[in-house]
């Protein structure tokens, strides 16, 4: 559990920075939005917030096995597109298995820093970014990819560099280094 809690601080802090006000981005989907208030900034990094819900319980297990503890254990500020349970689950079978063997460490740790933002991005000013920009956000990830941020049917949708797709569907959750969303498909890298 020790290196669980510090692999997803170290994720929370390469990815969103400290929250502020929720954003005007209407979220429908009540499971993931009960699952995000039951998580509290009273539980520390975004690692104590992370481990302490067992929706988060792969990505927890993938920051240990990518060995990104340390790396994502600074103060940030940082922002998280956290992917949930039930967005591992949309990966091909034996995916997340093949993933988290020793060999494949570098890939694995590219793929979740692909979901870290450097900088305070919260919700408020994540939309806001969009609107500014006509439309669309572009993020520069912590991975050194590129993650494009629009909203359709009222929600903020994460465009991938593969084109992929994956819906917000809960924002703000606050941590001592950072700010988590929840995102409900992952985001992967060219």
């Amino acid at each position: 559990m020790k290196y669980s809690s510090l692999a997803f601080a170290s994720v929370a802090a390469i990815s969103l920075a400290a929250c502020s006000e929720p954003a005007p981005v209407e979220n429908t989907q009540a499971d993931e939005t009960a699952m995000a208030d039951t998580m509290t900034n009273e539980a520390g990094t975004i690692v104590d917030v992370a481990s302490g819900n067992p929706d988060f319980a792969t990505l927890v297990a993938a920051v240990t096995a990518a060995d990104l503890g340390t790396t994502l254990s600074g103060a940030g500020p940082f922002t998280v597109f956290a992917p949930t349970e039930a967005a591992f689950a949309k990966l091909p079978e034996g995916t997340v298995a093949e993933l988290t063997k020793p060999e494949n460490k570098e890939k694995l740790a590219g793929i979740l820093t692909y979901h870290v933002v450097s900088g305070n991005v919260d919700a408020a000013s994540l939309t806001k970014m969009i609107e500014d920009n006509g439309g669309k956000a572009e993020l520069t990830t912590v991975a050194g990819g590129k993650l494009t941020a629009a909203v359709e049917a009222g929600k903020v949708v994460l465009t991938d560099a593969a084109g992929g797709k994956s819906t917000v569907t809960a924002t703000d959750v606050a941590a001592s280094n950072g700010v988590i969303h929840v995102i409900d498909t992952l985001v992967m890298p060219a």
